[in-house]
């Protein structure tokens, strides 16, 4: 008992560490973001694609690594993974330009492949149903840590140290979580030994996330288009083949008959293609359009992640006792709310306004998150979790892909290839009050389908509710 004990709290270090390094860079690099374009003279639809690069290197790999890890083993899938994604950090310390930095970020989407499809996987490996919304809350909470000090330490690291110190503190991090792992972390998960594993499925898969989301950022060209349609054909193949292969890399069945895990990561899906980019929005509004500094754009960001990093563990609670739909769904109603009143963003808005709307969502989001993550979780059996780690990390992935598609999008149309400047300033905020419109209508749409889900049992059929 007493070595379960010590299995699971060294777990939930290792994978809350390691969930806390992703969102700061993230948050961090919002911050550098100007700071990077002035450096390499890129433009605004360049410096979108630092970001974007990595979630679509993610979203390419997670799935496939999902299925490794519960064929291979969690733990060591895990580790490779964080030693990619601190090499491709240490490397991007040291980027002469763009490009190069360019191709890191897709070295540290590939590390964080392997690390998303089995960080969440190992917690539900080790922590009984009762205890999960707990551990999993601690674990989202350290995830909105990480979006709480990555703004406010990555203004101050880029205002006196330059933004490549924000690469060479997440490599000193990913070294602490090897350490902890190779000496700490005892045992292995592995739940589906023996099977095959689909390497066919896994290029399909990743040809078909490909063609999609890099078709999307190029519409409306033509090639845009032609690439969008080659993804749908890609999907639709991908879903045939996979129904009739006999060790899936993604197990399509899970969505048959299972409202719960279907609309629990159609939820995930819609709320981060909803809130992901206005990070990145308010950041480059808040340096450019109200003149503030890093230091100052970030302390002013840091009211969201505050927010979900308090809730997030009280939601995971919650959900240990009432239906996670009911919990999510009024975070997402927060969220809705939070977003509508950012639509008139002006010169003139005030600051106080700002963190209103800030705290709102961040308040919403802390209630989502952990809810449903466990909701997907307790709807599979246990040789699908690296599978149904690896599914809703896609959909927080392609949601945050579509998120920054959309506002990439937006400002190609309204900006094109020129550089924010007093004389765009207009065309800038016309951009930004589009790109909230259209997420003030994803959110109400992922309320729908967070109260679609219906109740939620686990794999042995028990309600996660408390009256059971």
């Amino acid at each position: 008992m007493a070595t379960e004990k010590v299995t699971k709290r060294v777990a939930l270090l290792v994978a809350s560490v390691s969930s806390f390094i992703t969102p700061f860079l993230g948050s961090s690099m919002n911050i550098a973001l100007p700071a990077i374009g002035r450096e390499f003279s890129m433009d605004v639809v360049y410096l979108s694609w630092l970001v974007t690069s990595y979630l679509l290197a993610t979203a390419v790999f997670l799935v496939p690594f999902g299925r490794i890890a519960d064929i291979y083993g969690r733990k060591r899938i895990f580790l490779f993974g964080t030693i990619t994604f601190t090499v491709g950090s240490l490397l991007a310390v040291f980027a002469p330009n763009a490009h190069l930095l360019l191709v890191m970020r897709v070295l540290q989407g590939l590390g964080s492949a392997m690390v998303f499809g089995t960080g969440v996987a190992i917690l539900i490996s080790v922590y009984p149903l009762n205890e999960r919304g707990k551990a999993l809350g601690i674990n989202v909470a350290s995830v909105y840590l990480g979006l709480s000090l990555g703004p406010t330490l990555g203004g101050l690291f880029t205002h006196y140290m330059g933004w490549r110190s924000i690469f060479m503190v997440t490599a000193a991090l990913g070294v602490l979580v090897i350490i902890l792992v190779l000496s700490k972390l005892k045992g292995e998960w592995v739940e589906a030994a023996g099977e095959k594993f689909d390497l066919a499925g896994s290029l399909l898969y990743g040809s078909m996330i490909l063609a999609l989301m890099y078709g999307f950022s190029k519409v409306p060209s033509i090639s845009g288009f032609l690439l969008l349609g080659a993804g749908v054909l890609g999907l639709l193949f991908f879903i045939w083949r996979e129904l009739r292969v006999e060790s899936p890399v993604l197990e399509m069945r899970l969505f048959r008959n299972n409202l719960a895990f279907t609309f629990s990561n159609l939820a995930a899906l819609i709320n981060y293609s909803a809130t992901f980019a206005v990070g990145f929005i308010l950041s480059l509004y808040l340096q450019y359009i109200q003149g503030y500094g890093e230091v100052q754009a970030g302390l002013i960001l840091v009211f969201q992640p505050l927010m979900q990093f308090i809730f997030s563990p009280i939601a995971g609670r919650l959900s240990d006792r009432f239906e996670p739909r009911l919990v999510a769904s009024i975070g997402m109603g927060f969220s809705a709310l939070g977003i509508m009143l950012l639509i008139p963003l002006s010169k003139d808005t005030s600051l106080g306004y700002l963190i209103v709307c800030l705290v709102l969502l961040g308040f919403g989001f802390g209630l989502f998150s952990s809810p449903n993550t466990n909701a997907v979780m307790s709807a599979v059996q246990k040789k699908y979790y690296g599978v149904a780690s690896g599914i809703i990390g896609t959909m927080r992935l392609l949601g945050q892909m579509f998120s920054m598609g959309v506002v990439t999008l937006i400002f190609s149309l309204y900006l094109g290839g020129m550089q924010v400047a007093p004389g765009s300033f207009p065309l800038f905020l016309k951009s930004i009050h589009l790109s909230f419109i259209i997420f003030a209508v994803l959110c109400v749409l992922g309320i729908a389908a967070s109260l679609a889900r219906g109740k939620v049992h686990d794999q042995e059929g028990h309600q996660e509710q408390a009256s059971d």
